[in-house]
């Protein structure tokens, strides 16, 4: 490529209260390439992301050193806003949509269509009102640059994830100045046919001379969509290979850096007692849930069995789990270990010994401003009266902060989660290590039936394997128990 580069950014270092968390960051992006950004959970990546695209929290936590280029020029984004007039823009790894406006109103949040009317001729362009028809063609025009069917008029409540997915996306290929475009996990909610669409995508903003940057776990889809692969570790980049000449092998080795075994599929857990019976049997049920359909629904668990369901976004594989814990209006009748649940109440699942990992992390799963020790202990806490001293026969109760962190430092070393301590806040950690700190709270709780929701969302390679053998050895425990 003749041209200069659209993006350099040179020698970029980041701390966190004096933990170093970017080290000599070196990228460089040219108009119409597309680079994958790869590496564990921890490593760095949204970091990087959110210091080029002027993200508040940078600022707020002493600012970052290096150089970053656009065409040529030195850049200090000071806000998103500074990011976006300069031409990037980024979706991030959680949704950032108004659940009550619609696709249309979302896309355009900020740049409306106004029309001038005879009380903004009198007082001023505050009395503007909103063309509809300009902001329906506006939308249009984004929706139909993905190539996927979604509704404009649809309220973003209502939605399937996959949809919201590809709304963020909308608003950022409705911008006309748009140059970069950040794709932070964009695919961790998609269907594989819903992925397609969106590499699809990706190509063609490629080939309209946008650049963009995709960061994502699945390594195929680097390999499928991206010019080049930049691999970082702990901080660094530790490798910068074309796509087509690496693998996914070489960079998952890159990325954790040791083999990485896949694991197998087929191990099963052996049942050293009679045959297994039917410990949860779900008949007729119907969940109304926004964007799901669940109607109708059969299915027999039996003892010690890991029951997987699959489905295309808004066909009801989130619905169940979320209607029988009691978090969407449900019908029907759920039968667990002989005694029928009582539906649309919480608290009773919880008193049956059931958990929940949410597909929603953020919002269901999450004490975002307090530390995983009491993210991880909470729930037991309250439900189960764990990790409490009690006094004069359990009227006086107080919190065992020393089997808290015990607990805690447990499944920190067990799940492999990246963190400066157990006190760490939640929100300080990367989307994927979240994910495991609402494994670990569902552990603690030791439930007898776990409902987890899209238990590897966000999660790399390497955590992906140990996520899943956690998940066989909390059945295994329970069923020599």
């Amino acid at each position: 490529m003749g041209k200069a580069p659209l993006l350099e950014m040179k020698n970029i270092k980041k701390d966190f209260f004096g933990n170093q968390v970017l080290t000599d960051i070196n990228l460089t992006l040219h108009e119409g390439e597309v680079v994958g950004l790869v590496g564990e959970n921890g490593a760095g990546k949204s970091t990087l992301m959110k210091i080029l695209f002027g993200a508040d929290v940078i600022r707020e936590t002493g600012g970052y050193s290096g150089d970053i280029l656009i065409n040529s020029e030195k850049v200090d984004f000071q806000s998103p806003f500074d990011a976006i007039a300069a031409g990037v823009g980024m979706v991030h790894q959680e949704f950032s949509l108004i659940p009550g406006f619609t696709a249309t109103e979302n896309i355009l949040l900020n740049r409306e269509s106004k029309k001038k009317s005879v009380l903004s001729q009198l007082f001023g362009e505050r009395m503007d009102t909103l063309d509809r028809p300009q902001m329906d063609t506006k939308a249009e025009d984004s929706i139909r640059k993905m190539n996927v069917d979604i509704d404009k008029d649809m309220r973003i409540s209502k939605m399937p994830v996959g949809h919201r997915q590809f709304t963020e996306i909308a608003r950022e290929l409705s911008k006309d100045q748009l140059k970069l475009l950040i794709l932070d996990e964009p695919t961790a909610v998609l269907t594989e046919k819903e992925a397609e669409a969106l590499l699809e995508s990706i190509r063609g903003m490629a080939k309209r001379g946008i650049a963009v940057i995709f960061i994502t776990h699945r390594l195929n889809e680097i390999l499928a969509v991206c010019d080049k692969v930049v691999t970082m570790r702990d901080g660094y980049v530790v490798n910068e290979s074309p796509a087509k000449e690496t693998s996914v092998k070489e960079i998952t080795r890159w990325m954790v850096g040791r083999e990485v075994s896949g694991g197998s599929a087929a191990e099963k857990i052996e049942d050293k007692g009679a045959d297994k019976r039917t410990i949860l049997s779900i008949k007729k049920l119907w969940v109304d849930m926004p964007g799901e359909t669940v109607r109708n629904v059969n299915l027999d668990v039996r003892e010690g069995e890991i029951l997987g369901i699959g489905g295309l976004a808004g066909q009801g594989k989130l619905g169940i789990p979320n209607g029988i814990m009691g978090l969407c209006q449900a019908g029907g009748q759920v039968t667990f270990d002989g005694q029928e649940v009582d539906l649309n109440n919480p608290r009773k699942c919880l008193d049956s010994n059931f958990a929940f990992v949410s597909e929603d992390r953020r919002g269901v799963g999450l004490l975002l401003d307090e530390s995983l020790e009491w993210n991880i202990s909470f729930p037991a806490m309250q439900v189960q009266d764990k990790f409490l001293k009690k006094y004069f026969g359990g009227l006086i109760k107080w919190r065992d902060d020393a089997a808290i962190k015990e607990v805690t430092d447990k499944y920190i070393d067990e799940l492999k989660i990246k963190c400066r301590s157990s006190k760490q806040k939640a929100k300080e950690l990367s989307g994927g290590n979240q994910q495991k700190v609402c494994l670990a709270k569902a552990f603690a709780l030791e439930p007898k039936l776990l409902f987890v929701s899209e238990p590897t969302r966000g999660i790399d390679v390497g955590a992906k394997s140990l996520v899943l053998q956690a998940l066989k050895n909390s059945t295994r425990k329970r069923m020599l128990q």
